[in-house]
């Protein structure tokens, strides 16, 4: 800093200086247009002095590297999630339950805005951001340190040199929300359907110029780690102070709560006030304030007893149904859709709600005219709750749920023991628009840029017919077509090219298998290795892989052994797709090996930690109790799984004979 011009010093201060302003203080004291006149004036003195450019400076946010795939990071703590309480009383037991834990403690609490976003942890050294990651599981997360760089509300450099780990919370303003979904519409691509999913997708781009572009914001409420030379915050309240101080944002709205009917009271103050915030909140935090009292207090398992969430109550709405109309999905399910008049839920505007299937229409008797009451799903995916039948219009009739493709026109049929009706035709062009926009889904191939609208305009000029004619398409045909050009139509080529050599779990899961999603798709890969292999098993060898049931292995045979199937995998190799094999990984040698165990019930140490140790026995590790399993290890409230365990004469253990097969707990 010392050999830079002064006016060049002087701008990296002030740049930083209205960071904190902004993000920091929420209170800017220049325009949009002033800040960025600032940001360009230090591009052109760092273009002339390139030897002098800090790696933190505010212009390199963004990065032009591309990002690897995210990494693991693997946390000293668990990052745990919290408890729910949904009412007064059982906020009442969460105070209660505390006083008798800390019987010699006083107690009081903070209130914290529960953002609705994406957890993150940071690790600053000397001040500076040296990683960023994921909550993940709560053991191991995801490295998005580039990406996080990219945020330009999250500071590179603290205002103190300290070494500290932090976690937060990244959100999407509400505003900025709107204008990414109308901007995703215009240019073909399915809107995301909610802020926590487009903060949770922008994160995790590969490039991360697209993080910077989406106006990803964050809030940083909890010191995990804290090594600076001033003594650690013994307080909530006092680490939320230093956290500001350092130059993190928090948010600012947070209350000290000296006892229950405090706290009480602060959920009656953001019951409404909550939806005139700028980002979308699904509740409140409270928190012990005394830090020591919550070692004190410590966790189980999966949360802490020192903190909870106290979780808003879904909003309902009345409105009247105009229409039940029914869609077409990838695998042939006909869905019911209420379609009534618009109504405001939890900060958005709903005008349609998913009936699942005829079943649920004729239990709930639900028919066109009708008034019902709407809410939102964990206030994310309209539901239609009840009706209203006092309100019912006269004349209304029993919905008739239709026998033939609405896509088609094929007959629909509904098999023995399943809820759903069906249309069997493959040529269905419902399914095969549902299935193209499957294929190249990000889970799936990762063909950037073939959304829904892209896929109709395909599908409408006759370019494609199956997923094999994808890879037969050239810039020349794609350049004349309404929204493409040179450019978008080479950006497309070059994706659907890139894709040839995906990973064989996706190109599994792309395929479209029915009951195959990405976990079992990525267990047949691992297990099978090859593509070869995995069409060459019968019934039986699949129904050996951990977590593939007789329905599943049904499913996955009967798809190759179709020929229709079989000639569309051998057109895409054809054209050059070729998914890479994956190295089965050898069983591993130890007191358990060949045993197939199922884990329930709550035990002393982790789940993550038990099934790792079970693996590294020997042991195939599953989710559920079969003919296959062998053992079943039963700590408290063990559930339906011990039930189904003796019903079928499988043996069973508890923790303490776990560990002496073992060779010990974990110390």
């Amino acid at each position: 800093m010392a050999e830079m011009p002064a006016r060049m010093r002087e701008l990296y201060d002030l740049i930083r200086h209205h960071d904190r302003l902004y993000y920091v203080e929420q209170a800017p004291e220049i325009t949009d247009e002033e800040y960025d006149a600032l940001v360009e004036e230090l591009k052109g003195w760092e273009a002339r002095y390139p030897e002098l450019v800090p790696p933190d400076s505010p212009t390199r946010r963004p990065g032009g590297e591309r990002a690897p795939e995210f990494g693991p990071v693997t946390f000293e703590d668990p990052v745990l999630s919290l408890a729910n309480v949904h009412d007064f009383d059982e906020l009442r037991d969460f105070d209660r339950r505390l006083g008798e834990l800390l019987p010699d403690r006083p107690r009081s609490y903070v209130g914290e805005l529960k953002i609705d976003g994406l957890s993150i942890v940071i690790t600053y050294h000397e001040g500076r951001l040296v990683r960023a990651a994921t909550r993940g599981d709560g053991w191991v997360g995801e490295d998005v340190t580039a990406n996080v760089r990219a945020i330009a509300a999250i500071p590179d450099t603290l205002t103190a040199p300290v070494d500290l780990e932090v976690r937060g919370e990244i959100y999407l303003p509400r505003e900025r929300f709107a204008r990414l979904n109308r901007t995703r519409e215009a240019e073909g691509f399915y809107p995301f359907a909610n802020p926590r999913n487009a903060a949770s997708g922008s994160l995790r781009q590969l490039d991360p110029r697209i993080t910077a572009s989406r106006g990803l914001e964050g809030f940083f409420y909890q010191i995990r780690a804290w090594r600076g030379s001033d003594p650690a915050p013994a307080t909530q309240a006092e680490a939320l102070v230093r956290l500001h101080e350092l130059g993190l944002p928090v948010e600012p709205h947070w209350r000290e709560c000296p006892d229950v009917e405090a706290m009480i009271a602060y959920v009656e103050a953001w019951q409404e006030a909550r939806h005139q915030l700028a980002f979308d909140t699904d509740g409140l935090v409270f928190k012990l304030n005394d830090l020591a009292a919550q070692a004190q207090a410590g966790a189980t398992a999966k949360a802490p007893r020192w903190a909870v969430a106290y979780k808003f109550p879904p909003e309902e709405a009345l409105t009247r149904i105009r229409a039940i109309t029914i869609t077409v999905g990838r695998t042939g399910v006909l869905t019911p859709a209420a379609e009534f008049d618009p109504v405001h839920l939890a900060g958005t505007t709903v005008s349609r709600a998913s009936l699942h299937n005829e079943d649920f229409i004729r239990d709930h008797d639900i028919r066109v005219g009708d008034w019902v009451y709407v809410r939102k799903a964990g206030e994310i995916i309209p539901e239609v709750v009840r009706v209203d039948r006092e309100r019912r219009p006269p004349g209304t009739e029993p919905f008739l749920f239709p026998h033939t493709c609405p896509a088609c026109g094929s007959p629909a049929v509904r098999l023995p023991g399943e809820a759903a009706w069906r249309c069997l035709n493959l040529s269905c062009p419902a399914q095969v628009r549902e299935g193209l926009i499957h294929f190249g889904s990000r889970d799936a191939m990762d063909i950037d840029g073939l959304g829904e609208k892209t896929v109709d305009l395909l599908l409408e000029q006759g370019l494609v017919h199956d997923p094999a004619d994808l890879y037969t398409l050239t810039v020349d045909q794609l350049t004349p077509l309404p929204r493409f050009g040179p450019v978008a139509a080479a950006n497309l080529v070059r994706a659907i090219d890139a894709s040839r050599h995906r990973s064989l779990a996706r190109f599994i899961y792309a395929l479209g298998i029915r009951y195959v999603g990405e976990k079992v798709a990525a267990v047949l890969a691992q297990h099978f290795g090859t593509l070869d292999r995995l069409m060459a098993a019968g019934v039986e060898e699949m129904q050996a892989v951990p977590d593939v049931g007789e329905r599943i292995a049904t499913s996955v045979a009967d798809f190759f052994a179709d020929e229709r199937n079989r000639a569309l995998i051998a057109r895409l190799r054809a054209l050059g797709v070729e998914p890479e094999a994956e190295r089965a990984a050898p069983p591993a040698a130890g007191p358990l090996q060949g045993q197939v165990v199922v884990v329930t019930g709550r035990l002393s140490v982790s789940r993550r930690e038990v099934e790792a140790r079970l693996a590294a026995a020997g042991a195939a590790v599953t989710g559920s109790v079969s003919r296959r399993t062998t053992l079943v290890v039963a700590g408290e409230d063990p559930g339906s799984k011990l039930d189904r365990a003796r019903e079928l004469g499988v043996p069973v253990i508890d923790e303490a004979e776990l560990w002496r097969r073992l060779g010990g707990r974990p110390s």
